[in-house]
């Protein structure tokens, strides 16, 4: 599969959503606006921040950045959260991961205001997708699920694996699968016999981060295989699938880079507006 096909269909996600902002705009409505809360130096945080703010500018929404030093503490982060929930021009805050160790995750996380936590990782959210009330969810899982929809390829009764168990991809994207109609199994670290796992699947995703885990003889020929996992080796980006060996036996399998990586920006837009539109009135909650 072209290396491009992300882009391109991030780029259609990001053109509708640029023509919905200006549409609003129009109506005499605010811009969106995105908080990035980044703390430290952490130079792939620091890119993937750049990127999301350049992402933010192609449709509309007015991102601002708040870089804090490495030593700020978790009660001064808490302290902006409350803050940027407090501002009415701030639709959606993200808080850029991971955190230094000295600060709590956790705590930062449940600190987010729940309608302005556009990554969809605060209890709240995560309570709404569990309950087949979904707001707003994580970007990676929906940036899959929204890849699988425009490529006509069916969920509804297919067995899916996921090769992850975070609460980043492989949780929220087993609750989405499942709302959707797959049969679920989530396989990680402890799994027995991963193989025989893997070669069930009609649909295998894979977030592991871990060079060449799946392998050809892993895959059910003609399956979907989805490849979210990151890894730099020899000098490449390259994800968890042993591609060139994989490729000839299935149906589809997203490249690494440019498969979901780019949607999973757009979708991170798609829950600013999301947001936006529920905090002007413009949008109910599925759960009220």
């Amino acid at each position: 599969m072209s290396t491009a096909i992300g882009r391109d269909l991030a780029r259609a996600i990001q053109a509708e959503l640029a023509a919905e902002v200006q549409a609003l705009r129009a109506q005499g409505y605010p811009p969106p606006g995105l908080a990035v809360v980044l703390v430290g130096d952490d130079p792939a945080s620091l890119v993937y921040v750049r990127n999301k703010s350049r992402a933010c500018n192609q449709v509309g929404i007015v991102s601002s950045v708040h870089h804090l030093p490495r030593t700020t503490t978790e009660a001064e982060v808490v302290a902006r959260l409350a803050h940027l929930g407090a501002d009415a021009s701030v639709h959606g805050i993200l808080v850029q991961l991971p955190l230094p160790a000295h600060i709590d995750e956790t705590k930062v996380i449940e600190a987010l205001s729940p309608d302005k936590d556009v990554d969809g990782f605060h209890p709240l959210n995560v309570a709404r997708l569990f309950t087949r009330q979904p707001f707003l969810v994580p970007s990676t899982p929906a940036g899959i699920v929204e890849f699988l929809h425009r490529q006509h390829i069916a969920i509804a009764g297919k067995q899916a694996v996921i090769i992850s168990a975070s609460r980043i991809v492989g949780k929220p994207l087993a609750l989405m699968l499942l709302n959707e109609g797959a049969a679920v199994t989530v396989c990680h670290i402890y799994t027995r016999d991963l193989a025989a796992i893997t070669r069930e699947a009609d649909l295998l995703v894979s977030a592991a981060g871990k060079v060449k885990l799946v392998t050809a003889d892993m895959v059910k020929p003609g399956s979907v295989v989805v490849d979210v996992g990151i890894n730099f080796h020899e000098g490449k980006t390259v994800g968890d699938v042993d591609a060139a060996a994989v490729a000839p036996r299935v149906a589809l399998l997203t490249p690494v880079p440019g498969g979901v990586g780019p949607v999973t920006v757009a979708m991170l837009l798609r829950n600013t507006l999301l947001a936006y539109k529920h905090q002007l009135g413009l949008l109910s909650r599925p759960d009220g």
